[in-house]
């Protein structure tokens, strides 16, 4: 990506209700070079979708679950099963899922992030977990962090983000 698309993704990430003539003028740049890259960055996938980060809390979510999973070893076919149902099954519940991913660590290869109004509702998720015969129950485990508590030392927001993203960018020119 050029100079110009790095900086266009930051500053979208701080602030998506930007207009392009504002990013123009917070990037010094040209209205139409700004259309250019945020039209190239969405047509090639780097902007994925425009979007606001709540507090949760306000909007009544108590808890946010960090959840990790193990499941057993599946073949081709069995992992397709898996795929299927866990997509089928997602569609028709109401959880609160932010993320539902594979991966590799601390002795899991599934993390799940999700909000939850109340504890019972992070219960609910837990059970819909242990209902698939390709998760092994006893390797089910959660970190929860209290929305409601005073005490937050850098809440979800994409600002650090963005700069993060940025300086990335000015690393590769």
């Amino acid at each position: 990506m050029r100079e110009i698309e790095w900086k266009v993704l930051s500053e979208l990430m701080k602030n998506a209700r930007l207009s392009d003539r504002e990013l123009a003028k917070k990037i010094g740049s040209s209205q139409p070079t700004v259309t250019r890259a945020r039209t190239k960055l969405e047509k090639q996938g780097y902007i994925r979708e425009y979007t606001a980060v709540p507090d949760f809390a306000k909007i009544g979510y108590r808890i946010l679950a960090l959840t990790f999973a193990l499941s057993r070893a599946l073949n081709k076919e069995e992992a397709e099963r898996a795929r299927k149902l866990l997509a089928d099954s997602v569609k028709n519940k109401q959880f609160e899922f932010i993320m539902l991913e594979r991966g590799r660590g601390l002795g899991f290869d599934a993390a799940i992030i999700s909000l939850h109004k109340d504890y019972s509702s992070y219960l609910n998720v837990l059970d819909w977990l242990r209902q698939f015969d390709f998760v092994e129950v006893t390797k089910i485990d959660s970190f929860l962090i209290n929305l409601a508590d005073e005490v937050r030392y850098r809440p979800l927001t994409f600002s650090f983000l963005a700069n993060h993203v940025l300086a990335r960018g000015e690393k590769k020119e």
